[in-house]
């Protein structure tokens, strides 16, 4: 699995022109599923994400985690995040997972994560044409792969 987490003031999903979705601050994350990926690959990634210290204390210190401040999360799905760009100028998504693979997984996470965060989880819609709007909070944007743990 990969995600990109953006420290965010706001974010939100449009779909079709209406706001399918919206938080304050928190975190958007957008999250990309390959065939490779378990459930190990979710717990682990939901312990980090949830734990995370991106936010400040009051010293202004990056040390605090979207539970602690009791920060919202909005999911949203990303099969281009295992873009591969090795060959050539047009992307390939061959390691993204099929929805039938991607869908169970991604709902998992989201439990998951509910059960984590005391806030309700918003989401996107799997497979949806989107259009994301967020006010990036530092700017702060960090990327994990399960498979690369750094």
């Amino acid at each position: 699995m990969r995600v990109v987490i953006q420290r965010c003031l706001e974010a939100s999903v449009s779909i079709e022109g209406k706001i399918h979705s919206q938080i304050n601050n928190g975190l958007l994350i957008f999250l990309g599923i390959e065939d490779a990926d378990t459930k190990e690959d979710i717990d682990w990634l939901v312990k980090k994400i949830s734990n995370l210290r991106i936010f400040d204390d009051m010293q202004g210190i990056m040390n605090l985690s979207v539970k602690e401040i009791e920060g919202e999360i909005l999911i949203v799905s990303q099969f281009t995040l295992h873009a591969s760009t090795k060959k050539g100028n047009r992307p390939s998504y061959i390691k993204a997972s099929k929805p039938e693979f991607a869908v169970p997984l991604y709902e998992i996470f989201i439990k998951e994560m509910e059960k984590e965060i005391p806030q309700k989880i918003k989401t996107g819609i799997f497979g949806a044409d989107m259009k994301i709007s967020l006010t990036n909070n530092g700017p702060v944007t960090i990327l994990i792969d399960t498979k690369n743990k750094e």
